[in-house]
């Protein structure tokens, strides 16, 4: 049973290995994960010629993302590596510290001083640690303690309730867009944008640096939250990233807010990965526990396009085993996602004829209960387009183009192959695509299935054709 819901995975120290790397995108992995927070340009690039290295030794397309590292709002260095502070206690955050000690540590981010005041709730270390800012004279910071605990060198720093000014592209991140864009990834990702106005000039980067990357908006921030659909709208798809927004706010909050961005993703026709600590325990245990089966699972019926890994396969124990075993709750959700067509189309309004062609494609599939949709696309719009409603017939895009099939691996219930174009009329382009699906042993003669495509052919944006076919009845032609 093919699977629906695509799985992200970080690659790290744990799944550098050729061998490791093949298991994974075997048992399951779709899109590839590479993290600018950590390691160098030369690990990106070697992990990224890595990648499809194995993809083309095992045939199957994997998607790559770039993941921007954003502004470092962090605590400095400690002399010791780490302190432990009492509840009540007396400490500053200082921007010109260079070593920190159990009274002050330095910061990464030097403009917080401006960003805070009396009153404001300092959450350090994913919220294990408040501070409550008492004052703040010129680079100190004077807080006290509320919450206590360790505190060790470079532990993120948030303010409750959002605020802080520090941009989200760095000079840093506007480097590694180059760097991402010469690897030829598939998706960026933008830590911490807090308007449409980032993610316009993230996409301006790329293009200026020839990259062709889908952008990815991370949810990161309470003012990310405040512009959530002009953000979408600036974007072609969100990441719901838990943890940093769990600590602006608060974690009882992050379930309404998940749902309510992958249903404005998918109604915009846009993209959704949920992440963060998916199956977290899995980094030290070869069994995930039964919170993180319901919290994957409720992801899957939220209808996330991807699911994804990070710490679990880029430094856990086990990153073979949690693969496998997201896959197996992904489809075991699945079963139970309820199909919804009917209700779903009452309120579209179809302003384009290739959006009208996808979304009747579906509704003709779901009705006659035909065993696929072939969607002959250059760009994979019309793919997208189809894979926002559950029809609970698998989509099979077809195109010439290797860029578009590699980023159609993250679409939910897309499944991308690769086609070259060599017929010069449609019924011919339209016997290949049938050819192919029986090749791979997705269709047999006598299978009815909903084939879409272009005319003229070769034209992005031109779906205007639908045609049901029975497998067997085209007719052959000579391909010299």
């Amino acid at each position: 049973m093919s699977r629906d819901t695509k799985i992200v995975a970080t690659l790290g120290p744990a799944s550098s290995d050729a061998e490791v790397l093949e298991r994974m995108i075997l048992a399951g992995v779709d899109v590839v994960r590479l993290n600018f927070s950590h390691g160098s340009r030369e690990d990106h690039i070697e992990r990224a010629r890595l990648v499809r290295e194995v993809m083309a030794r095992i045939n199957r397309p994997v998607g790559i993302l770039a993941d921007l590292q954003g502004p470092k709002i962090r605590v400095g260095k400690f002399a010791d590596g780490k302190i432990w502070l009492e509840k009540g206690a007396r400490f500053i955050l200082d921007a010109n510290c260079e070593l920190g000690n159990q009274e002050r540590v330095g910061l990464d981010y030097k403009d917080l001083t401006r960003d805070v005041s009396a009153g404001s709730v300092l959450l350090l270390d994913d919220g294990r640690i408040v501070l409550v800012v008492e004052r703040v004279m010129g680079s100190e910071i004077f807080t006290t303690v509320r919450h206590g605990g360790e505190l060790s060198n470079n532990k993120g720093i948030n303010r409750q309730g959002g605020g802080l000014s520090a941009p989200a592209l760095t000079a840093k991140d506007m480097e590694d867009i180059r760097t991402a864009a010469s690897i030829g990834v598939d998706f960026v990702a933008v830590s911490f944008p807090k308007s449409s106005a980032d993610m316009y000039m993230a996409k301006q980067l790329i293009n200026a640096a020839g990259g062709h990357a889908l952008t990815i908006a991370k949810i990161e921030r309470v003012e990310a939250v405040e512009a959530l659909e002009e953000i979408i709208a600036a974007s072609d798809g969100v990441m719901v990233a838990r943890g940093d927004l769990a600590v602006e706010v608060g974690d009882a909050a992050v379930p309404a807010l998940q749902k309510r961005m992958i249903r404005l993703a998918r109604e915009k026709n846009k993209l959704a990965i949920t992440a963060t600590q998916m199956m977290e325990s899995m980094i030290h245990s070869p069994a995930p526990t039964r919170a993180e089966v319901s919290d994957v699972a409720n992801a899957v019926l939220d209808g996330t396009d991807a699911v994804m890994l990070s710490a679990e396969t880029a430094s856990g124990r086990y990153p073979v085993e949690t693969v496998e075993a997201m896959a197996r709750i992904c489809l075991e959700a699945e079963k139970s996602s309820e199909i919804t067509l009917d209700r779903e189309f009452l309120n579209r309004i179809f302003t384009r004829i290739d959006q009208t062609i996808s979304l009747a494609a579906i509704w003709t599939a779901h009705h006659l209960k035909v065993k696929a949709i072939a969607a002959l696309s250059e760009s994979g719009a019309t793919a997208l387009w189809m894979s926002r409603l559950n029809c609970g017939v698998p989509v099979y895009a077809l195109t010439p183009r290797p860029e578009a099939v590699t980023k159609m691996s993250l679409f939910r219930a897309v499944f991308p192959l690769f086609m070259s174009q060599r017929p010069t009329t449609r019924d011919e382009l339209l016997f290949d695509a049938e050819q192919l699906l029986m090749n791979t042993g997705i269709v047999q003669k006598g299978d009815f299935i909903v084939l879409t495509s272009g005319d003229p052919m070769g034209t992005s944006g031109g779906t205007n054709t639908l045609k049901i076919v029975r497998v067997g009845d085209q007719q052959p032609y000579d391909h010299e």
